[in-house]
């Protein structure tokens, strides 16, 4: 058999199994997802032994996590002058209800982020974050989606500026997106950021200063694993035509 006659019926099985797929990609694309949100803290990590020997932390398995020791000033019913404790860092997750389609941006859940006093050696590196998303009819799944924030904590310099002070939060970006199932097909949910119109993967707040955001998201689908196939196998044959042709001129 010809190598052009392979192609050509390979394409041609392409070609039935494309129009299979395209037809799920319409009824993707016409697909709401609608649904309620809510979320909780994991277990952090610590970091190393040497860089945070004493990790101070509570709420996990909660939607309200702190962390770090504020515990700053000796006990004293009159602390010394400059000694004060504006408590712990905090991160409040709310979740929300939502509506949304294939490969748009839609708010999960809303976050605040207070940034208390810390004590050296008594903080935590990052922290998992578990979305609960409930999903109505007609997907009508209910599952957690796990995800994870790192949390910077800048040490506080009389001579920086309030700025160079801040403490960070950031989207791990390195997590495999989870995925979901609905009627056979696959689809996966991505955190986009903290910014709907922008890339943005960060937050801060200023010491003693509390910043309130969202979270935004993505729905999209995953292709079939054949349907990759079939785009590479006609990037092959249209290769060799290339070929072909140019050998006869």
């Amino acid at each position: 058999m010809k190598l052009s006659l392979v192609f050509a019926t390979a394409i041609s099985s392409f070609v039935v199994g494309a129009t299979t797929t395209l037809g799920f990609s319409d009824q993707a694309d016409a697909l709401t997802f609608s649904g309620i949100s809510t979320g909780t803290w994991g277990e952090p990590n610590p970091g190393s032994t040497d860089t945070n020997p004493n990790p101070i932390y509570t709420g996990v398995g909660n939607n309200i996590f702190t962390w770090g020791d504020a515990n700053v000033c000796p006990p004293s019913s009159n602390p010394p002058s400059g000694c004060r404790i504006t408590g712990s860092n905090k991160l409040t997750l709310t979740g929300n209800s939502f509506s949304t389609d294939i490969n748009s941006v839609f708010k999960i859940a809303d976050l605040t982020y207070f940034n208390g006093t810390v004590v050296k050696g008594t903080s935590v590196e990052d922290v998992p974050l578990n979305l609960n998303v409930s999903f109505s009819a007609p997907v009508g799944i209910s599952q957690v989606f796990d995800f994870k924030l790192h949390l910077v904590n800048t040490p506080n310099e009389a001579t920086n500026s309030e700025e160079e002070n801040a403490d960070l939060v950031f989207i791990d970006e390195n997590l495999s997106n989870p995925t979901f199932t609905f009627e056979g097909n696959k689809y996966t949910l991505e955190l986009t950021g903290f910014n709907p119109d922008i890339p943005q993967i960060s937050i801060e707040a200023l010491e003693g200063g509390t910043t309130k955001t969202a979270i935004y998201a993505k729905i999209k689908t995953i292709p079939e694993p054949a349907t990759v196939a079939g785009i590479l196998l006609v990037g092959m044959y249209l290769i060799s035509s290339k070929k072909l042709l140019e050998k006869k001129h």
